[in-house]
């Protein structure tokens, strides 16, 4: 992108950047730009999938996070309810001991964390998608780094590791009538999990077949005798990698999946244009028969940075403008290109990460900040109301 602005105006560019204050707050847009209210529409999760992950909230929350719809301070949750949320999606890490360090001992993304996520999702009236990521941090394509306490462990023993610890966290959820509506095995696999065990190399899929079947099969026995009968996801980044994914999946074996979930991001795709977003979703579904969601997927509403943490995406995507209208329109857009292709639903990730003084390992605040549905002090912005527009079905 840089290469298109000139030298004097890059400079100009950063300059301003760098002078904007912290927590500067959005400027709201004009009455002409605002989405129309007076015709909400809200969807079961049955029908459409209209999700948000929620997994930073807690964190938020505990590092003096505050939420505000019209200026009123508000439980996060409903706020998001209100604006036509029906499912929660959180994550789970197996045993995420490194964040301990950064948080006065307290862990996040846990199976406490988790829980007390799922629980506050259900007493809201909102459907749960538990994401299990197989790993005690981060999971995404680049990145599928075998749990501490699985590390050295045979293929053959991870499979019953992946059984046992699925059945286990299922269980858990049930005994505290938390079981979720959704579950992923695996976080955005392109490349396999469990690594270097179930890694896929030369397009080999064996060993990662072998354990998404155990998670699977897990999922499956628990059902046998659960009234909620988790739909099971698998999750791949980017519509260019899905069709390479979900036929290297199936070819290996693993068919007994209902949902094929993707990742979007403006930052990563190759797609240039709205339209390919339906075209896609129209053929993976009927070349695989099953049910096709965005996982994940989000847009910026600004360049500013709430904090020194270095924003993560910041990409525009074709001729949506990066503006609180721009946000607005192009997840009004996304959705409806999901409708049109026969998807079940988008789910948008994290929209919850305001910037607070919570630390990680690369930063303090949030690398988010201009991706949430909040501005920089905490006020809703007209993004989030995409999740009520009316769409034709």
């Amino acid at each position: 992108m840089l290469k298109k602005i000139g030298l004097l105006r890059y400079i100009v560019l950063v300059f301003l950047l760098a002078s904007c204050k912290k927590n500067l707050s959005a400027t709201p847009p004009s009455n002409d730009t605002l989405p129309n209210v007076s015709t909400k529409v809200f969807y079961n999760w049955t029908s459409f999938v209209m999700g948000a992950d929620l997994s930073f909230t807690n964190q938020v929350q505990d590092y003096g996070g505050i939420y505000k719809d019209s200026g009123v301070v508000q439980d996060p949750y409903t706020i998001f309810k209100n604006h036509g949320a029906n499912v929660v999606r959180v994550r789970l890490w197996n045993n995420p001991g490194w964040l301990a360090s950064y948080n006065n001992g307290h862990l996040y993304s846990d199976l406490n964390d988790a829980t007390k996520t799922m629980q506050r999702a259900k007493a809201t009236g909102m459907a749960v998608c538990l994401d299990l990521h197989y790993s005690d941090t981060w999971a995404d394509p680049n990145n599928q780094n075998i749990p501490a306490a699985w590390v050295g462990l045979p293929l053959s023993t991870l499979q019953d590791s992946v059984y046992q610890y699925t059945l286990f966290v299922l269980n858990v959820c049930k005994s505290n009538n938390l079981t979720p509506e959704m579950i992923q095995i695996g976080n955005e696999t392109n490349q396999g999990m469990l690594w270097p065990v179930g890694k896929v190399t030369n397009n080999d899929f064996t060993a990662f077949a072998k354990l998404l079947q155990s998670g699977i099969k897990a999922v499956r026995d628990f059902s046998a005798t659960s009234a909620i009968k988790p739909l099971i996801i698998l999750h791949v980044a980017q519509f260019q990698n899905a069709d390479w994914y979900a036929n290297g999946v199936t070819q290996a074996g693993v068919t007994d999946f209902d949902i094929l979930g993707i990742s979007h991001y403006a930052d990563y795709t190759t797609l240039t244009s709205m339209s390919e977003v339906s075209t896609n979703i129209s053929i993976l579904k009927a070349k695989y028969h099953k049910k096709m969601m965005l996982a994940e997927a989000s847009y910026p509403w600004t360049l500013l940075n709430a904090d020194h943490y270095n924003n993560i995406c910041n990409a525009a995507f074709a001729s949506y403008p990066i503006s609180l209208q721009g946000q607005f329109q192009y997840m009004k857009d996304l959705t409806q290109q999901v409708i049109s292709g026969g998807g079940a639903g988008v789910m948008y990730w994290a929209p919850d990460w305001i910037s607070t003084s919570m630390k990680d390992k690369w930063g303090t605040g949030s690398s988010w900040d201009n991706n949430t549905f909040f501005d920089f002090s905490g006020n809703t912005l007209p993004g989030i109301d995409y999740m009520t527009f009316k769409y034709v079905f």
